[in-house]
């Protein structure tokens, strides 16, 4: 039986695009730190289209960190959020100016990481894979 997806609202397709700008961002970026912050930022905008597009998780009031809702809503994406949750201190300590904090290696696997989280969500959320080179950055 083959069952037919709606297609993503046009925030989850907004999100995905941010995603793959802060990649390509990432990717340019000058300093390990800032290949660091875009690529949290790109698995973060990932991760806010699934919540967009299956809906925030029931039974808690509570606000939850999109890493929380990620793991709750698709427990496949659970060991990334669980990855990206734990990396999220590295990324404030980078925004707090301690740039210092990640070496070359640690940004390149946060990268790799994100590139890779990216592909996940569009693999659950059955959307196609991500623009070659994923410069489909938008002109508007």
């Amino acid at each position: 039986m083959d069952i037919t997806r709606p297609p993503l609202s046009e925030a989850a397709t907004e999100l995905l695009a941010r995603s793959d700008a802060e990649i390509v961002a990432a990717t340019l970026a000058s300093a390990p730190g800032e290949t660091l912050v875009h690529a949290h930022l790109a698995a973060l905008r990932a991760g806010a289209a699934v919540v967009q597009a299956r809906g925030r998780p029931g039974g808690r009031p509570a606000p939850r960190s999109v890493w929380e809702m990620v793991a709750a809503i698709s427990p496949a994406l659970a060991p990334w959020a669980a990855y990206f949750a734990d990396n999220a201190t590295a990324r404030a300590a980078v925004e707090a100016g301690r740039a210092h904090d990640v070496d070359s290696s640690r940004a390149e696997r946060a990268l790799a990481a994100a590139e890779d989280f990216a592909d996940a969500v569009r693999a659950e959320l059955g959307v196609g894979a991500a623009p070659q080179g994923r410069l489909a950055l938008r002109a508007s």
